[in-house]
């Protein structure tokens, strides 16, 4: 004990400059790391923190365009807003707590508050520049992995005012790997046109632009019809759209200032309060929140005077009051409720008659689960002192470890899979959950289903989330089955489940398809794993044409030796998404209905015999 006390001394002690604490400890800046295959990963969030600065300007009266260039692992954002003061730019985009926006007369509702997001844009990018335009005039400083490498003078020009970022990610943080998805980046530049219309964003030169704010955001997000035309309420510093719709649970897409919050906060909880009270006073009814809340798919976009979020990432609004002087958030959207949405209902009687329906059948349908839903939760208290589906991990998402975000549960077909899997997994943050094999149709059938089904049931206690996601016991649900015919199979039908039942999985990014490989192509030397026929041959080339190839038939074949380097830190992972999916309901009953002369017209008309891919 004596000789660890003697190593703790004065040259123990370290300061950091900014940009060294920034490298360190990228977590406290962005959130995450991660390659980019997560919309939340930290290249978006380098990339959303420079955009936010050009929405800035524009909420300020100035720049209407926003031009995002994206060439392999650079991205280039040019504003034409007022352009960084030429004399302070190399202060602002590398002195920490260096900015205007401290200024609450400069940027009263701004995103940015706190001086940091471009520095680590910055600190964390491997190559850096930044160059600003005012009146004829402009400089350019550049940075390699947050230190200045060329300070240029001010020079004369004839570009019109405004900001130019560009920056590469350092893959020395985000690992060799990385790589920007245009999707992520799509969504992200769809949320800033609704949020900020007469705004145009382009992404190489594909233009994103709204007309109508959150209505249009809630038609391009819708995944099943809506129950009635979607409400579209607006006054000084909140905008709201909403609708009910055909899923189940409730959706909402959040924002403060422009920025998604995802993860809600005060003024999302202020809205779910105070859409049940409007409710409850324009029907005159004590109708159950949840009750109320069921199916519901809304928006709510609220601009706060210094905004405290709970982290610099920005994901959940902490702030409890709309400013300094201003009333609580509870106050001031519950009042915007009662008497905005309470108008538009007595203006709209047959709107009105539609949610009072929806919220019968609702509660019909929850007292008729009761008795259900008691029964199973009594079987499955027996079945799970001697079920043997699940190999749970110890961490889990709901817990505050800092492993938390890390913990993952996978679902396999089969005790072969199961046992493979479970052999290697890290079990802190690794649960496996086995099928007995294809699990049952869902498509039609109400939710008693899940109570009804044991397996569905087991399934959804594993989870956690009969209630909603606050209880989710994994932050990664990952789809582990064959690549074959069968295992596609069980991949639908288990995305119809969770599509149909809790959709507000994947739309928070939680549901992912595991990618294993089909090949294993090896010599006396070196041995690589092929995800695709192309890299097969690749590694032919690389380890020659005498090289040894297995072809793996399904995940039981695999040792679990080979296969802890597919769920470590290689893992390959396809998240499932909605991004580009509309209606989700009629591609359900296209391919998971009943066998519909349509879908037997569609695969007469795409099939292709094996004769015919040999000659493609």
């Amino acid at each position: 004990m004596a000789q660890a006390t003697n190593t703790y001394t004065e040259a123990s002690i370290k300061t950091l400059s900014s940009t060294e604490h920034i490298r360190i400890r990228p977590g406290m800046y962005i959130g995450r790391l991660g390659n980019g295959a997560h919309a939340e990963d930290g290249i978006y969030v380098l990339l959303k923190e420079t955009i936010d600065n050009s929405v800035d300007e524009f909420t300020m009266g100035v720049g209407k365009k926003i031009e995002v260039d994206l060439v392999d692992r650079t991205v280039r954002v040019r504003d034409y807003g007022r352009g960084i003061p030429l004399g302070k730019l190399l202060d602002c985009v590398s002195i920490i707590n260096t900015g205007a926006k401290y200024d609450s007369a400069t940027f009263k509702k701004a995103v940015g508050l706190n001086g940091v997001g471009q520095k680590a844009v910055n600190a964390l990018s491997l190559t850096y520049r930044a160059q600003a335009i005012r009146d004829g005039q402009t400089k350019v400083v550049e940075f390699a992995q947050g230190k200045l490498k060329k300070e240029h003078k001010i020079v004369a020009t004839t570009e019109r005012n405004g900001t130019i970022i560009e920056f590469t990610p350092d893959e020395a943080l985000f690992g060799t790997d990385f790589k920007f998805r245009a999707e992520f980046i799509e969504e992200m530049l769809w949320n800033y046109a609704f949020l900020n219309r007469g705004l145009t964003l382009t992404l190489n030169s594909k233009p994103f632009k709204s007309e109508f704010g959150l209505k249009d955001l809630l038609q391009r997000r819708l995944t099943s019809e809506t129950l009635y035309p979607i409400i579209h309420l607006e006054a000084e510093d909140i905008e709201v759209a909403m609708t009910h719709a055909g899923h189940y649970g409730e959706e909402y897409f959040s924002f403060v200032n422009g920025q998604h919050t995802t993860m809600g906060g005060t003024h999302l909880t202020a809205f779910r309060e105070g859409l049940v009270q409007t409710v409850r006073n324009f029907f005159k009814k004590e109708y159950d929140a949840a009750d109320i809340r069921q199916s519901i798919f809304a928006a709510v976009s609220v601009r706060v005077i210094e905004p405290v979020f709970e982290s610099q990432t920005k994901t959940k609004l902490g702030s409890n009051d709309l400013g300094p002087d201003g009333p609580s958030l509870r106050q001031f959207v519950g009042t915007f409720l009662q008497q905005q949405l309470d108008n538009y209902l007595h203006r709209n009687p047959e709107t009105a008659d539609a949610i009072k329906r929806k919220i019968e059948d609702s509660e019909r349908e929850r007292k008729e689960l009761a008795g259900i839903r008691s029964l199973a939760r009594e079987r499955a208290k027996k079945a799970s002192l001697h079920n043997r589906k699940l190999r749970d991990c110890r961490v889990h998402l709901d817990t505050k470890d800092k492993r938390a975000e890390q913990s993952t549960l996978f679902i396999v077909e089969g005790d072969s899979a199961a046992g493979s899997l479970t052999a290697c997994r890290d079990v802190q943050t690794q649960a496996v959950f086995a099928l007995k094999g294809k699990p049952l149709n869902t498509y039609g059938l109400s939710k008693k289903v899940i109570y009804e089904n044991e397996e569905f049931h087991l399934l959804q206690s594993a989870l956690n989330i009969e209630e909603g996601l606050d209880g989710l016991r994994y932050n990664r649900v990952i789809i582990a089955t064959d690549a074959d015919v069968d295992g596609m199979h069980i991949r639908l039908l288990l995305l119809s489940f969770f599509l149909q039942f809790f959709p507000e999985l994947i739309t928070n990014g939680h549901l992912h398809i595991l990618e294993t490989p089909l090949f294993r192509v090896r010599n006396k030397r070196e041995t690589r794993y092929c995800y695709s026929e192309a890299e097969k041959q690749a590694a032919l080339h690389k380890l020659g044409q005498n090289a040894e190839i297995t072809r793996f038939k399904g995940l039981g074949e695999i040792s679990a030796g080979e296969f802890k380097d597919f769920i470590g830190e290689n893992i390959r992972l396809e998240p499932v998404t909605l991004a580009n999916l509309h209606h989700s309901s009629e591609l359900l009953a296209f391919y998971m209905g009943k066998n519909t002369p349509e879908r037997q017209e569609f695969i007469i008309g795409n099939l292709r015999v094996e004769k015919d891919l040999v000659e493609a």
